[in-house]
C-alpha cells in the first residue's frame, strides 16, 4: 500500500510486534509502519494473548513476532524458558505465515525500571507490573531492530 510521506510516496510496511511473555501477563510493543520506532502497546493477560494477537493482526499487517527469550548470564535456560518455548510453538501454529524470532531478554526488566525512573514515571506507576512488562517489550523490540542493522 502506498502512503504519502513528506511529499513523496513510500510503500507502507507491516509492523513488528515484540512480546515479553510471562506466566500471568505479557507486555507487547510494536513498531510504526515504517519500522523506525518501537513503542509500548499494551499488557495483556497471558491467557488472552493469542486472541488479542488475532484481533490485532486482523486490523494491522504484521511482518514478524519477536519473543523475548529468558536466559541466565551463562546463556543456559531459566525456569521460564520452557514456558516461552511452548508459547512460541502455539504462536507459530496460530500464525503460520508470520515468522517468529527470539531475542535475548536478559536485564530488560531492570532496564525498563531504570528507564521509567529516568523518564520521571511516578513511583505509583512503576509499581504497576504491567507497565514494566510493556517497557520491557519495547526494549526487546528496540534491541532486535538495532541488531538487524
Amino acid at each position: 500500500m502506498k502512503v504519502p510521506y513528506r511529499g513523496t510516496f513510500r510503500t507502507r510496511m507491516a509492523r513488528i510486534l515484540a512480546l515479553d511473555y510471562g506466566a500471568k501477563r505479557t507486555g507487547i510493543a510494536v513498531t510504526d509502519p515504517l519500522q523506525l520506532i518501537a513503542t509500548a502497546l499494551d499488557t495483556v493477560r497471558t491467557h488472552d494473548l493469542l486472541e488479542y494477537l488475532k484481533a490485532y493482526t486482523g486490523r494491522e499487517p504484521v511482518e514478524a513476532f519477536v519473543v523475548g527469550m529468558p536466559r541466565r548470564l551463562d546463556n543456559t535456560p531459566t525456569n521460564n524458558t520452557p514456558l516461552v518455548e511452548g508459547f512460541i510453538k502455539r504462536l507459530r501454529n496460530s500464525f503460520p505465515d508470520i515468522p517468529v524470532y527470539t531475542h535475548d531478554e536478559r536485564f530488560t526488566s531492570s532496564m525498563a525500571l531504570q528507564s521509567m525512573i529516568a523518564g520521571g514515571t511516578s513511583r505509583r506507576e512503576r509499581r504497576v507490573k504491567g507497565n514494566i512488562d510493556k517497557v520491557s517489550a519495547t526494549i526487546i523490540l528496540q534491541s532486535y531492530m538495532e541488531s538487524r542493522k
